[in-house]
């Protein structure tokens, strides 16, 4: 059992923090059967972490539109060796990337500090494993399973109901004893919105600071950022980088991405921008 490592402090970073993302699945949309086993997912961490990552998101369930649930086994069996052995090589934060309530509390024994959940702990015993892990958290919004989201993506207003949601989430998390420096929020991009909704997102992200939670944003190589380019998902890492930087300019406290140097690289050129 390894400890927790210490998170950053999610509102006193100075800068946006990258998350690179660790996928311990044979079909995920991006990175599906890559890291298939510890050697490659270690391997691969490595690699993120000498290109500039800040803390690394491991994930043992694609949701990806159309995406079929995985038994908590095969998800506990996928994540529970990846973070050990992350902890064990590795001097930095861990998240885990999961729903499951039996695979957050093994994930924080074994050494995650952010339980990163796109059901935004709504599964039953989530939000009370989240509670009593001790451990800073994410809730995101979506509608619906990843297997039926595309089908509800009508909104009045997206952002406003974005922020209704996640709103009435920070509301049972506060209920449950969570404190608000352990919680970060996710919009949501490309779960259960359109091209138009998404970009509509990312252009008014600052309304949710209203919120009053640090942002933590994932649009790295989704299909919103290769309907804009026309770029397949290998070479969507521009207009990923691209994206990010926008979002970090909107007030986003942590990047969630694949590709670790070209998010570097544009954030430090934003940076230098608005330090001259």
């Amino acid at each position: 059992m390894n400890a927790p490592r210490a998170c950053p402090d999610w509102r006193q970073a100075g800068r946006p923090l990258i998350m690179g993302i660790l996928n311990a699945t044979p079909d995920s949309f991006s990175d599906g059967g890559r890291f298939d086993s510890v050697e490659r997912a270690t391997a691969a961490a490595e690699a993120m972490l000498e290109a500039g990552a800040d803390l690394l998101d491991v994930g043992g369930e694609s949701t990806r539109p159309g995406a079929a649930p995985v038994a908590e086994d095969e998800e506990l069996a996928r994540v529970i060796p990846v973070i050990e052995a992350l902890a064990a090589r590795f001097d930095c934060p861990l998240s885990v990337d999961t729903s499951s309530p039996m695979v957050m509390t093994r994930a924080v024994e074994a050494g995650a500090c952010l339980i990163n959940d796109v059901r935004a702990l709504r599964r039953p015993g989530a939000l009370e494993a989240a509670a009593s892990s001790g451990v800073s958290v994410c809730v995101m919004h979506m509608r619906g399973e990843p297997g039926d989201m595309a089908t509800r993506t009508e909104y009045t207003d997206v952002v406003a109901e974005v922020i209704d949601y996640l709103g009435a989430r920070l509301g049972c998390l506060r209920e449950a004893g969570i404190p608000a420096e352990r919680i970060l929020v996710d919009p949501g991009f490309g779960f259960a919105k359109t091209h138009e909704q998404n970009f509509t997102l990312l252009r008014r992200l600052e309304e949710l600071a209203t919120l009053d939670a640090p942002i933590l944003v994932g649009m790295s190589r989704k299909r919103m950022i290769g309907e804009a380019t026309g770029q397949p998902v290998d070479r969507r890492a521009v207009g990923s980088a691209a994206a990010a930087m926008l979002a970090a300019e909107r007030g986003a406290a942590v990047l969630r991405v694949h590709d670790v140097e070209a998010t570097r690289d544009a954030v430090s050129v934003w940076r230098a921008m608005r330090a001259a």
